[in-house]
């Protein structure tokens, strides 16, 4: 299917220092040429950490897309030169002050893939031990412990609508469930 739709140009509008904006030009099958919005993104790490105490570690920030502090799994943008893994395990101490004896893979989750390169690649943490929280200059963070049923009622109650978050919580439901 990918092959029936041709690039036939890719301009870029503007350089963010997150993502890229870009305008492409496309052939479709039917032979229609249309233009599409595209952003570019390094991708992004996340991580579900689970304490000895049957809790999740979440974080509680700011969000300009939502305009307001929301409750969300620990993630960040992954930096130049850096794999997922390790993008995972920094931002699981930066914004919670947490490190981790164990961490896996869970699920990788394309956020918006209608317009945006943006994968994000979720984890899970166990056997945590207590470091230094270490966040950004431009993070004001809450931690807060719950439950994964509490978690999975927050989110069918609407109180939790990040995408990332909602797939990570419900992988990490099957992987405890499976143990």
């Amino acid at each position: 299917m990918s092959d029936e739709y041709k690039k036939l140009g890719h301009k870029l509008v503007y350089r963010g220092h997150i993502v890229d904006f870009y305008e492409d030009k496309l052939k479709l099958a039917n032979d229609n040429i249309v233009d599409w919005d595209y952003i570019q993104h390094n991708g992004a790490a996340a991580v579900v950490p689970y304490d000895k105490d049957n809790k999740i570690i979440m974080v509680r920030q700011y969000r300009i897309g939502t305009d307001k502090s929301i409750l969300e799994i620990p993630a960040g943008g992954i930096n130049k030169g850096e794999d997922a893994y390790t993008a995972a395990v920094r931002e699981l101490t930066e914004e919670t002050g947490y490190k981790a004896k164990e961490v896996k893979h869970l699920i990788d989750v394309h956020s918006a893939p209608a317009y945006t390169s943006e994968c994000v690649y979720i984890y899970y943490a166990k056997d945590l031990y207590v470091s230094e929280k270490n966040p950004d200059d431009d993070e004001i963070i809450d931690v807060e412990r719950y439950d994964i049923d509490e978690l999975i009622d927050m989110i069918m109650r609407g109180d939790i609508t990040d995408g990332k978050t909602i797939a990570g919580i419900f992988a990490f439901k099957r992987v405890l469930q499976s143990e």
